[in-house]
């Protein structure tokens, strides 16, 4: 962690701080650290727990002072057992000591008691995998995080909680009408933000420490999800630009009077310039420019308020679940391939 960042005297904003401080210096980019099994083999590395331990030191080493976070994919490691838990562990080391701030996308959910673990793990300095922020599915109920939430604030950590994903078939679950509680007649979506920008609410003025994941590729959809990222203070994690499909004017126009707290992830197209370390270094340099400038755009853009769609029916258009169904074939088929490849090493 970056010691040098001032902090408002509350560890509860201390993570928003710290990533604010980050996104002003190196800009917006958060660089996905994924040992995919096609990149370890494009990279000539095994496929297993030292190659995907390889690959994440030498991904760190090009992000270091050219960006403003970088992102582990937690399954890609744990596909590998204990030593996979173990590359991991000594990854998140090394990025700590280059002061790079770190995400572990581990998607976690489930019941107080079983988050206080989650928790020990990784929010707390003596955890074996500690880390800035890791990311949660508030499918349980969002308050089943609260625990986490509150251990995450008061150790200095934050936490990114998943409103609206870039998969296709995420739409019709996050777009859904609540049909009782506190956001009765509102979006599945919507009541977890609101719930998110409750703990950021607690610090005005400045970002908060509790974020969204709200895919860059929702455009086509995300009225219906009746989530405003322009209202939201709090940071906010977007996948999906480069090599999932989402481009500039996707950013612009989902992010549209945003204020400079989207953190937008890339991995597979940072990775493709690998494993040479220097040319590592000028793919995250010309990407990172590439979302900065996207995300000036974005913030200057004419904003278009997100009306809650209430209690009427939402209805997802049939040409964007046809297209959702072409993205999972291609998506399916890109796995297939990598399985062959890794056979065929094999």
């Amino acid at each position: 962690m970056n010691e040098a960042v001032p902090t408002s005297g509350s560890p509860r904003q201390e993570f928003g701080l710290r990533l604010a401080a980050a996104m002003q210096e190196h800009g917006p980019l958060c660089v996905g650290i994924d040992p995919h099994r096609k990149n370890l083999h494009d990279w000539g590395y095994d496929i297993d727990a030292e190659g995907a331990e390889l690959f994440a030191m030498r991904m760190l080493q090009g992000a270091q002072g050219r960006a403003a976070a970088v992102k582990f994919q937690m399954p890609m490691f744990e596909r590998y057992g204990s030593k996979g838990f173990a590359a991991l562990e000594r990854a998140l080391y090394a990025a700590r000591q280059m002061n790079l701030i770190t995400i572990v996308d581990c998607l976690r959910g489930g019941l107080p008691t079983t988050l206080s673990s989650i928790a020990d793990a990784y929010l707390k300095p003596d955890g074996p995998m500690y880390t800035d922020a890791i990311t949660l599915l508030p499918y349980y109920g969002f308050h089943s995080l609260d625990g986490l939430v509150n251990d995450a604030l008061n150790n200095g950590c934050g936490v990114f909680v998943a409103s609206l994903t870039p998969n296709p078939e995420g739409a019709h679950l996050q777009s859904a009408i609540r049909q009782g509680g506190e956001y009765a007649g509102q979006t599945v979506a919507y009541g977890i933000a609101q719930d998110a920008q409750k703990y950021n609410a607690e610090f005005p003025g400045s970002m908060g420490s509790v974020g969204l994941i709200i895919g860059a590729s929702i455009g086509t959809w995300m009225k219906e999800g009746g989530v405003d990222p322009a209202k939201f203070t709090g940071p906010i994690l977007s996948p999906g630009y480069g090599w999932q499909g989402a481009t500039d004017d996707d950013l612009k126009t989902v992010f549209a009077g945003t204020h400079g707290n989207v953190l937008v992830t890339v991995a597979r197209s940072i990775a493709a310039h690998g494993p040479d370390i220097s040319e590592l270094g000028k793919a995250i340099t010309s990407i990172g420019d590439e979302v900065r400038r996207a995300m000036d755009e974005a913030q200057h853009a004419k904003h278009e308020p997100v009306d809650n769609p209430g209690d009427v029916a939402v209805n997802i258009a049939m040409g964007e679940d046809e297209a959702g169904e072409a993205e999972d074939t291609e998506l399916d088929m890109t796995e297939a391939e990598d399985s062959r490849e890794e056979v065929q090493k094999d």
